[in-house]
């Protein structure tokens, strides 16, 4: 699945504009009590990191998928969540700080924890061993330019012109959800004439994989005692994935086209989900719990 110009140029562009308008939500406040009670933050790196590749091997199973599929599902389900997750916490009300702070840490660690994870559902599933290794600069690189940059931008908005930031907020929800529904029409028109193939080979498993993701942050922060909004933000950050990494390594490092499947099917499917996610969330969380911690 070939990403079209649209959202390989569009995209990141977008992105930057909406991770400022996310910036002008925050203040240094926000962050500090991520770290302070840093219990959202243990419980939805351990979640990311740890259970979901682990949530992935048992589905492989469960689903009876072929060796190449079953690979390709771990390769996703070890991946971080992407820029646009902090998105959908906007929109589904959640702990935005807590959001960026959990993209940030996975996409750091995923350097080591993916190809660990990739190299053991390859020796597992097909019985060989690949050295696999990600762009440590190229990731760091785009956690700066897409998400920390702008995000202090927006915060910088907020702290010398309150005015603006809150006026700006609604315009941010807006312009998202609108981002959001052409990137889905965009995939989806992408990939239509293999839509049918796509779904028949691993939209099961990788449905369950994205259901279960989000299932398990809801679950995992109400037994760690998380907040409503936090719960929301690890579920997310599990649910919403960022599939271009598992595109990358499929494609570019492994050169299995049968193993990009199951990252290609949840690239699309993860954004209709989402949304949902983000609709649910609106309607348990009241608007007025957005200044509470």
């Amino acid at each position: 699945m070939e990403s079209s110009p649209l959202i390989s140029a569009g995209l990141p562009v977008a992105l930057f504009i909406i991770m400022i308008g996310i910036g002008m939500t925050l203040t240094v406040r926000d962050f500090r009590q991520v770290a302070v009670y840093p219990r959202g933050m243990v419980v939805g790196t351990i979640a990311q990191i740890l259970l979901m590749p682990l949530a992935a091997f048992a589905l492989a199973y469960l689903f009876g998928v072929s060796p190449a599929i079953a690979v390709g599902l771990v390769i996703i389900a070890a991946c971080p969540g992407g820029t646009t997750s902090n998105l959908f916490v906007l929109l589904a009300r959640g702990n935005i700080a807590l959001s960026i702070v959990l993209t940030v840490i996975a996409s750091l660690i995923t350097i080591i924890s993916l190809p660990l994870f990739t190299n053991m559902a390859l020796q597992h599933f097909m019985g060989t061993a690949e050295d696999i290794s990600l762009p440590v600069g190229k990731t760091i690189g785009m956690l700066v330019g897409i998400v920390l940059f702008p995000v202090a931008l927006g915060m910088i908005v907020r702290t010398r012109k309150p005015e603006v930031a809150r006026k700006a907020e609604s315009v941010v929800s807006i312009f998202g959800g609108v981002v959001l529904a052409v990137l889905i029409v965009a995939l989806l028109f992408g990939v239509r004439d293999q839509i049918g193939d796509l779904l028949k080979q691993a939209g099961p498993s990788t449905i369950m994989l994205n259901v279960v993701g989000i299932v398990l942050g809801l679950l995992a922060g109400r037994a760690a005692g998380l907040t409503q909004r936090e719960s929301l933000a690890v579920a997310v950050e599990l649910g919403v994935k960022n599939a271009t990494i598992g595109l990358m390594v499929t494609l570019t490092l492994l050169e299995s086209s049968a193993m990009s499947i199951p990252a290609a099917v949840y690239g699309v499917l993860m954004f209709p989900i989402g949304f949902l996610l983000a609709v649910y969330g609106r309607k348990v969380i009241p608007r007025s719990s957005l200044d509470k911690t």
